[in-house]
């Protein structure tokens, strides 16, 4: 058979039922040949955005697949593998090649050469009969260690070569790697003894689906738990142990307690340092548990570790700690328990008024907890756009059950979230899949709504109008006040109708329920949501030193 077939009958040995990609690749066709489904997107990263969310919404035990032309197709691409790459989501990515003679000559874009730093794996086939080994090494390398994206190159002279039948190929396996019992045991030590323990819960949770154990341990130790801004929704943010999540805005149980604790554990975490995450206070001891050992003492000082999957180390740690507590807990769940729900009382407090604001132009706030408030958040998947629409969503919006909140920050792309909501959809059908975004991000990747109307993915999306870059306007004085330069302006509505969507504009306090409850009836019936809340320059954010 030819190259070009045998990639398309390797992606469905794998279990990939779609292809998300943009022309000029043959390996669209061959794919749409041996039945899997093909979905065309208007531009690149915002296809690679809707594979990440299917390998993060199905714990890595699907795989997103993209796949673009050679050329500009691969030099658009870039932004959304960095993306991922970030943030540890495992993609694969196929790109098209310059002709093997010109692959290297200037100024051709090899993506063999330039993927290098933001992927896990970067290949380039030069043998049509090598397709199956490269794409058995990239897919070993997606499903296996640190979730990250994986490349291979084909040249567009390689696609008509042949490769040997019966083709020899068969679904790559799947491994865990097992802690250090020593380290376990190290670990259940400094937990037990600990006064003041802290639970910071990564998205290595999510991709253990670890959930229960975490919980287990938490309820064990009588340790409240926080999550990384990627790993909200790992615990039950309705538990009475839960402080919320961490982002750049934070509930204030998050910041109280990791400055009043003595040893924070992080599981399933890397502990990098970024604007967009909560900052470990100095001072504490700091277990660290994470599958990757270049996490360790990257950016913060742990002097205690334990490498593995962080299924298999809750489980290992559940063992040893619960042999230390001897079935009696310490009597501690009451007290900490009350800490919680006072000071989480005491925060909203402060924050209900522009949760509940009748202002116009709309609160955002508002917005966001009528939306808490009006769907079914069991049922529902979330996630918020870079700047206001995280910073205003992250700390208010409370996620019950694993996997219904899309949390990213390591770098922050404007316009990722319609790609993450419409990727949810694709893994999730039968869920809300909703997108929170500004002004700004639509301006990025708005165009793909109408790849959403198109391929048939009704999600809703929410869109904050205020405008104008808001977040900016403190740094940007000058330029705004001579040259107006954080202004944008767009009736998003009305493109949505135009895309053969649906759209609202809502301006009133009272229709934010009923225009959410139509936008949500709409979805059922199959259509794509736009509901664009005209809302106040609001930037006052949750956020603590």
């Amino acid at each position: 058979m030819k190259a070009v077939a045998a990639v398309a009958e390797i992606l469905k040995r794998e279990g990939t039922t779609f292809l998300i990609g943009y022309p000029v690749n043959p390996i669209i066709e061959a794919a749409a040949q041996a039945d899997i489904r093909t979905i065309i997107v208007r531009q690149e990263r915002t296809g690679l955005h809707m594979a990440d969310a299917v390998s993060r919404i199905t714990s890595g035990q699907k795989i997103g697949v993209f796949t673009m032309q050679h050329g500009p197709g691969s030099e658009n691409a870039f932004g959304g593998v960095a993306q991922a790459y970030g943030d540890s989501v495992p993609i694969v990515v196929l790109p098209g090649g310059y002709p093997r003679r010109i692959t290297n000559i200037p100024p051709n874009f090899n993506s063999f050469i330039n993927y290098r730093n933001v992927t896990k794996w970067c290949e380039q086939v030069i043998m049509g009969d090598a397709v199956p080994d490269a794409m058995r090494r990239a897919f070993t390398q997606v499903k296996n260690g640190r979730p990250r994206p994986v490349l291979v190159e084909i040249p567009v002279d390689v696609y008509q070569e042949e490769v040997p039948e019966p083709l020899n190929y068969k679904a790559t396996p799947r491994t865990r790697v097992a802690p250090d019992p020593d380290a376990v045991t190290e670990a259940a030590r400094i937990l037990v003894e600990a006064e003041r323990p802290v639970i910071y819960a990564g998205q290595g949770v999510h991709y253990a689906r670890a959930w229960q154990q975490l919980r287990e341990l938490a309820e064990l130790l009588e340790a409240p738990v926080t999550t990384s801004l990627e790993g909200k929704s790992a615990f039950p943010e309705n538990h009475p142990l839960s402080l919320g999540s961490g982002g750049r805005s934070i509930p204030k149980t998050v910041h109280e307690f990791l400055k009043n604790s003595d040893v924070i554990f992080g599981i399933g975490c890397s502990f990098s340092t970024t604007n967009y995450g909560v900052t470990m206070p100095k001072g504490k001891t700091i277990v660290h548990s994470t599958i990757d050992v270049a996490d360790l003492n990257k950016d913060i000082v742990a002097e205690h570790a334990v490498i593995g999957d962080a299924g298999l180390v809750l489980d290992a740690l559940l063992a040893e700690v619960r042999d230390r507590l001897k079935g009696k807990p310490r009597g501690r769940k009451a007290e900490v328990t009350k800490q919680i729900a006072t000071m989480k009382g005491e925060w909203l407090a402060q924050w209900m008024p522009k949760l509940t604001s009748n202002d116009k132009p709309l609160s955002p706030y508002r917005v966001i907890w009528d939306l808490l408030h009006t769907v079914d958040a069991a049922n529902t998947i979330i996630t918020h756009d870079a700047g206001s629409p995280r910073d205003q969503l992250s700390p208010f919006w409370e996620s019950t059950h694993p996997l219904t909140y899309i949390g990213w920050g390591k770098t922050t792309q404007l316009g990722y979230g319609l790609g993450l909501a419409m990727g949810a959809k694709l893994a999730k059908p039968e869920s809300l899949c909703i997108n929170v975004w500004g002004d700004a991000a639509i301006g990025f990747t708005g165009m793909d709504f109408e790849t959403a109307v198109r391929e048939r993915i009704p999600i809703l999306s929410i869109l904050l109008n205020n405008f104008s870059m808001a977040i900016e306007l403190p740094i940007m004085k000058t330029a705004t006040e001579k040259y107006r330069s954080t202004d944008i302006s767009g009736h998003y509505a009305d493109m949505a109708k135009a895309f053969g969507g649906y759209g609202e504009r809502i301006t009133e306090p009272g229709e934010i329920i009923p225009a959410l409850k139509r936008g949500i009836a709409k979805t059922r019936d199959g259509v794509p949501v736009l509901l664009e809340f005209i809302t106040e320059k609001e930037i006052n954010f949750s956020i603590f030193k």
